[in-house]
């Protein structure tokens, strides 16, 4: 059975490169192109309209669009692999694209998307998504345009692994890792730190801060044992006068 692609592109083979050609060719409103694949004996130049590739790729499957690349009267199928833009006025400046066969698997990054609303979460628990893309092997008109993860059984403390979800027919994931996509996290318990009350100035039994003026009562108390020092240092002069 034959694939339907789900765009069409028309390009131009260029038959130079360089800097100076890539100038030239952004002045008549086109970018340089490449074209690899495993079927590809040399890597294929040419020259593309960056507004009608943004118009092919405007599909769900964004990057993953299958495109018909017309190249005069032939025409291959590709996938955009990648592409440069402009740091400041994000125009388009070069794309790379990836020619597929229809009978042969590809390598792609698919969107994974979490449905379901976890049990933990109800519990207390954060749910945090750990990856925002999976990468599959699919034939090029099986590739997705999302893989949904059910994350309604998830518990606290427990989490969801890419060997745990359903793919969809003909997606398979070449994996040794079985690497973790949500997890619904224990949420963290605020410490609570007590303070101890500082001291009423003047209550019984509490310690004069270092250097403060001793209160009235103190004061008074100390003048008292003076007196009683100086009373108990004068009895004994006292006594050595009447010996004399």
């Amino acid at each position: 059975m034959t694939t339907t692609t789900q765009a069409t592109l028309d390009a131009k083979p260029r038959t130079a490169a360089g800097k100076g050609i890539s100038r030239q060719l952004r002045t008549q409103g086109l970018i340089p192109a490449v074209v690899y694949g495993r079927h590809v004996k040399a890597p294929l130049h040419i020259s593309i309209d960056p507004s009608a590739m943004k118009k092919a790729i405007a599909t769900p499957k964004k990057l993953n669009t299958l495109i018909g690349l017309k190249l005069g009267a032939e025409s291959r199928m590709v996938l955009l692999k990648e592409y440069q833009q402009h740091p400041v006025t994000r125009e388009l400046l070069h794309a790379d694209f990836i020619e597929v066969a229809e009978n042969e698997t590809v390598k792609v990054n698919v969107p994974i998307v979490l449905v379901g609303k976890a049990a933990g979460v109800a519990e207390g628990g954060i749910l945090s998504q750990q990856r925002r893309e999976i990468e599959v092997w699919a034939l090029p008109a099986a590739i997705p345009e999302k893989i949904e993860a059910d994350v309604t059984a998830l518990k606290v403390a427990q989490a969801l692994h890419i060997n745990d979800i359903k793919l969809p027919a003909g997606v398979t994931v070449k994996s040794h890792v079985n690497y973790t996509l949500a997890v619904v996290a224990i949420p963290e318990k605020e410490e609570v730190v007590a303070v101890a009350a500082a001291p009423v100035a003047g209550a019984a039994g509490a310690a004069p801060a270092a250097g403060a003026a001793p209160a009235a009562g103190d004061a008074k108390a100390g003048d008292a044992k003076a007196g009683d020092a100086k009373a108990g240092a004068a009895a004994p002069a006292k006594a050595a006068d009447k010996k004399k």
